[in-house]
């Protein structure tokens, strides 16, 4: 799903989130400036190093990885 900005949201590991009933009111608070979802991201990792960031969300030391298929 293209939400904005060439961003699109593939999925997610752990937390409680449902796509079809949440991505609306996400999209709106994010037009608004009320959600600033940058901050929840920790850190971004080519795909060839995915185990890094279930280690880290594991961990603790991660809130949210990006994982970079084109790196």
């Amino acid at each position: 799903m293209n939400v904005l900005n060439e961003r699109t949201l593939k999925g997610i590991f752990f937390g409680n989130y449902k796509p079809r009933s949440n991505i609306p009111s996400v999209v709106e608070k994010y037009m608004n400036k009320e959600l600033e979802v940058e901050k929840f991201i920790t850190h971004e990792v080519p795909f060839s190093e995915i185990n890094k960031s279930f280690d880290l969300m594991l961990k603790g030391e991660g809130l949210r990885c990006i994982i970079r298929m084109d790196a």
